[in-house]
């Protein structure tokens, strides 16, 4: 898979180091010649140019990207690029960094964004995560679809611990997509039953979330033990 990075931050190094290390292709865009330090990633392809400009785009050969990383430190310019790269060269997949909050309404397709990765946001989900059991936590926001990857950990009282995965009468537009128990990482199969304390991940429409959260946390009765 090739990808282009615009932003060679320590942002930008970091997705680069991480992707080449699983044998992606990875192209690193930056305007700043102080950003340019191929010694840091020196598996990585680097282009000294300004992500905003087709020129510049035109010459990183955008078209061929599977993935492109609008991973700046600066909301306009990754929003720009993340435009750019999704309506002028056709890239099937645009991530976008949101470094202010306040700005993440506007990473959505319209803007070209397939998923928005807001740091604030992501640190106080994991944050949210560690303390909470039953309670529904929002990880990552998809632009498409108006999905959300989200958590929840399975609570001992709930009435679904001990159900098999394809016994649950899940809501629509919810999937479940992994089960996180212990130290092992489960693909959900109809025939795995759930346990209390079971991380569950789910990618669901938004407006399933409410429906989500309280399926998972309804109480067993006393008469179920």
């Amino acid at each position: 898979m090739r990808v282009s990075i615009a932003g060679a931050g320590a942002v930008g190094r970091s997705i680069a180091a991480e992707l080449l290390e699983n044998g992606h292709e990875v192209l690193l865009i930056d305007k700043a010649p102080t950003a340019i330090s191929v010694e840091r990633v020196p598996m990585a392809e680097w282009l000294l140019a300004d992500a905003c400009e087709i020129t510049s785009l035109d010459e990183a050969a955008l078209q061929r990207c599977n993935v492109v990383i609008a991973a700046t430190g600066d909301d306009k310019v990754n929003l720009v690029v993340s435009l750019l790269a999704k309506t002028e060269y056709g890239v099937p997949r645009v991530v976008a960094r949101v470094n202010n909050p306040k700005n993440e309404w506007l990473f959505n397709e319209s803007w070209g964004v397939d998923v928005a990765v807001s740091t604030p946001r992501l640190m106080s989900a994991l944050v949210e995560e560690a303390v909470s059991v039953g309670d529904l936590v929002r990880l990552l926001r998809f632009s498409h679809g108006d999905a959300n990857l989200v958590e929840l950990t399975l609570p001992p009282e709930s009435a679904l611990a001990g159900i098999r995965v394809g016994d649950v009468a899940w809501p629509a537009d919810t999937s479940l997509v992994t089960i996180i128990r212990g130290t092992r990482v489960l693909t959900p199969s109809p025939e795995e039953s759930l346990e209390a304390g079971d991380e569950l991940l789910f990618v669901a429409a938004q407006a399933r979330e409410e429906q989500l959260e309280d399926l998972l946390s309804v109480r067993r009765s006393p008469e179920d033990g």
